[in-house]
């Protein structure tokens, strides 16, 4: 793979090839990507979608629009420092192709800002349960009627696939989904791959799938632009990541890492004198004591902290990115950054200290329960609807059912395996609190 592909402006729809030298360099086209995710429907919906604790009623809890935007700050800084040190490497990139270490910096913003964007309500659970209702639900009787890949697509539904369709998926109106520069599309597909074979290899990449089958010509457009690397020969699609895919996963760690920690020691889920001493084992070099012993609170300790963490973990991912960036190019580089980081030790401590009192708590597992059986009843009766009314079976009750969904979604000449994909990927489009409201109207609870 080569930098001038990878930075590739293109757009879907495009005729001519768009050049860097020819960019406004008041907003670049890298920094219209991002405007057009913030401003979009599915990024707003963000801000009532779980991030660690489902449907949480404190005020400080970060939900995935908050996660989202710090995610993209993080990776924003990780690109430009990325992007300086490339271009010092490769200055044909700048002296003859124009661009600028802020360019690195906006593509990995923008990837980073969307990357939880095909998320369902009530976080990875929301996933799960799309998957259990056709692996174990009443969605299994689908699975003769389609493709292996189509049956696995909807068995392991798969956030960063929905991500990649609401950004590309044309539709009445809007050709070309959000019409993103193909470098930030590249950035953000973190599994270039189909979902089938499933976990081929231990690379990183092949640790999930990007993309659904409805959306395969898209991908294979978008990667033969950016010339990825293919991986795989014959029927079964794999490619090798976007180098900066890397640091838009990088980003995403760092922040889950360190802030659901923050949030679990403000929600007195992780006592403040562990998370003191977890923290403090990972930047004891960075801390100025005078500073920190002025601090009265635990919210001012914890953030004080929080900051040198993150700090510390981008100048570390940074480094090791550089380091390999050869391998990375080659498509070699098969584990996150900051599995090589010097800090893995106290990372991996965080994040198992977080798994027994965040991600385990109480409180998250029975929301998630709750989530689990409201995603089944929407998945039913839409799917019940949409396919009675493909084959002219509608009951009234369907008919009022349809009156609620997208036109889309209604739309009569679609396959069996478009027609389930459509419910899903809208089920996954609700705000926690939209999927709560809509199943008690579906349970007659709330008129």
């Amino acid at each position: 793979m080569n930098w001038e592909q990878l930075l590739s402006l293109k757009r879907f729809g495009d005729t001519n090839k768009r050049l860097r030298s020819e960019q406004d360099e008041t907003r670049s086209g890298f920094e219209v990507d991002y405007d057009r995710i913030i401003f979009s429907s599915e990024f707003r919906s963000l801000q009532d979608k779980t991030q660690v604790i489902p449907l949480s009623q404190t005020d400080f809890i970060h939900t995935r629009l908050t996660h989202s935007l710090e995610v993209s700050v993080v990776g924003r800084s990780l690109g430009r420092q990325v992007g300086a040190r490339l271009l010092k490497k490769y200055p044909h990139l700048e002296e003859i192709h124009g661009y600028k270490a802020n360019d690195f910096g906006a593509i990995v913003a923008a990837a980073a800002l969307a990357h939880d964007i095909g998320n369902p309500p009530f976080g990875h659970s929301g996933e799960k349960a799309i998957g259990q209702y056709f692996k174990h639900g009443k969605g299994e009787i689908f699975k003769i009627e389609l493709t292996n890949k189509e049956y696995q697509d909807l068995c392991d539904f798969e956030g960063n696939a929905n991500g990649f369709k609401i950004l590309t998926q044309s539709r009445e109106g809007r050709v070309g989904g959000l019409r993103l520069s193909y470098a930030t599309l590249g950035a953000f597909t973190k599994y270039p791959k189909e979902s089938l074979p499933k976990k081929p290899t231990k690379h990183i990449a092949d640790k999930k799938y990007g993309f659904f089958q409805s959306d395969k010509s898209a991908f294979i457009d978008l990667a033969n632009d950016l010339g990825l690397n293919k991986t795989r020969t014959g029927d079964d699609i794999s490619y090798a990541r976007h180098p900066l895919a890397f640091l838009v996963e990088a980003a995403d760690d760092i922040c889950y890492t360190i802030i659901d920690f923050e949030d679990g020691i403000n929600l007195g889920l992780i006592q403040e004198e562990f998370a003191l001493e977890y923290l403090i084992n990972l930047v004891r070099d960075k801390i100025i004591t005078k500073n920190y012993n002025a601090l009265k609170t635990t919210e001012d300790r914890i953030s004080y902290l929080r900051a040198l963490a993150i700090g510390t973990l981008i100048e570390e991912a940074v480094s090791i990115f550089m380091a390999n960036e050869e391998a990375i190019l080659n498509g070699d580089f098969d584990i996150p950054l900051l599995d090589k980081s010097k800090y893995e030790a106290q990372i991996n401590d965080i994040i198992k200290l977080s798994v027994e009192n965040i991600y385990q708590s109480k409180e998250v597992v029975e929301k998630e329960i709750s989530g689990y059986e409201i995603i089944n009843k929407l998945l039913d009766t839409y799917i019940v609807a949409v396919n009675n009314n493909y084959s002219g079976k509608a009951s009234n009750y369907d008919k009022l059912i349809l009156r609620t969904l997208p036109a889309h979604i209604k739309e009569e000449d679609t396959s069996l395996y478009q027609r389930l994909m459509y419910v899903c990927s809208y089920v996954a489009s609700l705000s926690d609190s939209n999927a709560v409201l809509t199943f008690k109207k579906l349970r007659g609870l709330e008129i």
